[in-house]
């Protein structure tokens, strides 16, 4: 991956290759024009019952957390308590609120869930929309978060708070195929990879692929 000389270096790079972080994202969660990466996407003919008008819009904050050392990224492992989902690896994020755009909900999930206070974090871009198989259109904020913070998780959605070196999560050779076969048969393929024996699979993965993808120009393979 790159290795410029600074975090300020590395930060003007990536959002070079982003979405403006203020775009418009009319209802729905739809961006004019802009491709789209999702769950189905291993799985020829996409999965049953995918219906594009019955997406729900939603966003997730990248956040970016600058250490000396190199980057990492926050992530979370969902409480055991939650109805989906339960015990993933994921992203800060959620349901976009009527009336908001995609940073605000990022940022206002991010507080809500670990405690991540909005000054700490610069926005910096927005990365590819996801289609996921529960029928949310996700878009992911990239942001920059400074050091000297103080996380705390909130039990009802969170269960563990950590963080993944970013330049881990750019490494294609770090990510398999992975499948799993449904009661009715159907077969659905999903990415995913390991790091310090967090098992990042699914929708996160893919986000994080498709940002691969934005930044790189190649698709990881």
């Amino acid at each position: 991956m790159k290795d410029p000389a600074s975090h300020h270096d590395l930060r003007d790079w990536i959002g070079e290759h982003l979405d403006p972080v203020h775009e418009h994202v009319a209802e729905g969660g739809q961006r004019e024009g802009r491709q789209r990466a999702g769950d189905f996407d291993l799985t020829p003919g996409g999965w049953t019952g995918m219906a594009v008008e019955e997406l729900r819009p939603a966003s997730v904050l990248i956040g970016l957390i600058e250490r000396e050392h190199g980057l990492t990224v926050l992530l979370t492992r969902r409480a055991d308590t939650l109805r989906s989902h339960t015990g993933q690896v994921a992203l800060p994020g959620g349901r976009q609120d009527p009336g908001e755009r995609p940073v605000d909900t990022a940022l206002r999930e991010a507080h809500e869930e670990v405690g991540l206070e909005p000054r700490f974090v610069t926005p910096v871009g927005l990365s590819t929309p996801y289609h996921t198989g529960s029928g949310y259109l996700i878009t992911p904020v990239v942001g920059f978060i400074r050091p000297g913070f103080n996380l705390t998780a909130n039990p009802g959605e969170v269960a563990d708070i950590f963080e993944t070196p970013f330049g881990w999560l750019m490494e294609p050779a770090n990510y398999q195929e992975h499948e799993h076969q449904l009661p009715t048969g159907e077969t659905r393929r999903f990415y995913a990879t390991t790091h310090d024996e967090k098992y990042i699979w699914g929708a996160t993965a893919g986000i994080l692929r498709a940002l691969h993808e934005r930044l790189y120009g190649a698709t990881l393979a």
